[in-house]
């Protein structure tokens, strides 16, 4: 008895903590009839502070794993400058900025940075993952450069 009341203040303490989050900005609830409700945080790129993400995804507060479904909107809210574009990773997969985990089963939402040399944009793209097999739900939002003084400077990147 007393193991099954520890197996169960341990879960609802689980649960409890995994919504509170620093950096959850909105809750959106889809109704008394459901535990689901919709989460908004907010996601500073760690190496172009000058982006913000802004993400939406369900959370399930009584099941053991989230839904897949997100969305996600990426603006320049500060500087961006030559020195953060040539610190990040060029390759084609990118990096990933942002991962949290939707499962106590090995599910992660995650959002990768890609950068689009061509078009000088950065382009973030949500999806979530498990372990043993991918999913096809993700959202993607972009970060053009066009404006900001880093665009005429982003080419002595391709030469240098």
């Amino acid at each position: 008895m007393l193991k099954s009341f520890a197996a169960f203040t341990l879960l609802t303490s689980t649960l409890i903590l995994s919504g509170c989050s620093d950096n959850e900005v909105g809750n959106v609830s889809l109704g008394i009839f459901t535990t689901k409700d919709i989460k908004l945080v907010i996601v500073k790129d760690p190496e172009v502070p000058g982006v913000s993400c802004h993400i939406a995804h369900v959370e399930a507060n009584l099941d053991f794993a989230d839904p897949s479904d997100m969305s996600i909107a990426c603006r320049q809210t500060g500087p961006i400058t030559l020195a953060m574009i040539a610190a990040i990773d060029k390759s084609k997969d990118g990096e990933v900025v942002f991962k949290t985990s939707k499962s106590i089963l090995f599910k992660s939402l995650k959002v990768r940075r890609i950068y689009d040399a061509e078009n000088k944009t950065l382009i973030y793209v949500s999806y979530s993952t498990k372990e043993i097999e991918g999913s096809h739900k993700h959202s993607i939002s972009t970060v053009p450069l066009w404006g900001n003084s880093v665009w005429n400077e982003v080419d002595q990147l391709a030469t240098q």
